[in-house]
């Protein structure tokens, strides 16, 4: 009766320590599960100019009518990109690849030295190292900290971009270390390869960042081989359905330069639907630059009008745009195919994140 009772406890303590085991090895998978994961995003849009041509480039030279800012600037049914980033998350250690497909995802690696007709998919590709609660280190290619729009559709509220945007930088890639001060202040510190330069440095040169945040509030610095960027990124909850975003940013480099400033009120008038302006003032030195009038030194002054509506993971932004330069443009093209100082336009994009 005693061989029968033991072992029946020893059959019961071996299930007790077999379910033990299992529950903890369920909850170490369930644990790493979360520290794995996948996002991203699709989308696509529809442009047309209401006082220009929309047509496209034939092989004369002239390009298509559209705003010099980057992205959203095709005629008629047009793609965006397919986002996909994958991120593993651990305690101290981490990962992030951030790839893109697609015209927009072109354009923003487009200073790629090694891009070819087949393109290069990389947006983001850095690893971090967690020293402690307050200091962190990244090493790889990432995307710029300066300005206030960002590459990514699900990330900035209108969908056509700014012209402080469209002159970069858009991506850096070196080592930045990232500090938090106290609950308010923050501060980072970066050296890293020429503007753009993603893959490789060429020039055995290199540029370096700085930026310094409070509540919110960004001043950033970049110095690049003689030319600099000063820029201020921020933004304020006036109430809780209206928000101002503010960008202002100064950028020298010998005979080339510009500055600009631009306000982004937005107010929400239900939970699934908010609406947003940017009013933009941009001024250029250069013969030929993102106003495109040919002029030395040029000014545009655009006001962009969106809307964003909510359905599940699913935004649909209506927008319009008019951008009005101060000398006539060739990229504001009429349907003459002659310069004019003004362009207004209409957008309709559908942005799906996951």
């Amino acid at each position: 009766m005693k061989t029968i009772i033991y072992t029946k406890y020893v059959k019961n303590l071996l299930l007790l320590a077999f379910a033990l085991a299992s529950t903890v090895t369920f909850a170490q998978e369930e644990e790493e599960a979360k520290k794995f994961s996948l996002s991203g995003s699709v989308d696509a849009y529809y442009r047309t100019n209401l006082n220009g041509d929309n047509g496209f480039d034939d092989g004369s030279g002239l390009p298509n009518a559209a705003p010099g800012s980057s992205f959203a600037n095709l005629p008629g049914f047009a793609l965006g990109m397919a986002n996909v980033i994958a991120a593993y998350e651990g305690e101290d250690v981490g990962f992030v690849a951030d790839l893109v497909f697609g015209p927009r995802g072109t354009d923003a690696i487009f200073a790629s030295p090694l891009y070819s007709a087949t393109g290069n998919i990389v947006n983001q590709l850095y690893v971090y190292w967690n020293l402690s609660e307050s200091v962190k280190l990244t090493f790889g290619n990432f995307n710029t900290f300066l300005g206030y729009e960002v590459i990514s559709p699900v990330a900035n509220f209108n969908y056509s971009t700014s012209y402080l945007f469209s002159y970069g930088p858009f991506s850096h890639t070196g080592l930045k270390a990232d500090f938090t001060l106290s609950d308010d202040f923050s501060l980072m510190l970066a050296i890293m390869n020429p503007t753009d330069q993603t893959e490789l440095n060429p020039t055995e040169k290199y540029a370096f960042g700085a930026q310094l945040g409070y509540s919110g509030q960004f001043l950033n610095f970049l110095a690049d081989d003689g030319a600099f960027e000063i820029d201020f990124t921020g933004g304020f909850d006036l109430s809780d359905e209206f928000f101002l975003g503010i960008n202002a940013a100064l950028y020298d480099n010998d005979d080339i330069g510009f500055a600009g400033v631009a306000l982004y009120p937005q107010y929400a008038t239900s939970d699934n639907f908010t609406l947003g302006l940017r009013g933009e003032y941009f001024t250029e030195t250069g013969d030929y630059g993102a106003i495109g009038t040919g002029v030395e030194d040029s000014s545009v002054f655009a006001v962009t009008l969106t809307g964003s509506a909510t359905i599940g993971n699913l935004i649909i932004k209506p927008e319009l745009r008019l951008d009005s330069a101060s000398d006539d443009s060739f990229s504001f093209l009429d349907s003459d195919l002659a310069p004019q100082k003004s362009l207004s336009s209409f957008v309709l994009a559908a942005v799906y994140s996951f």
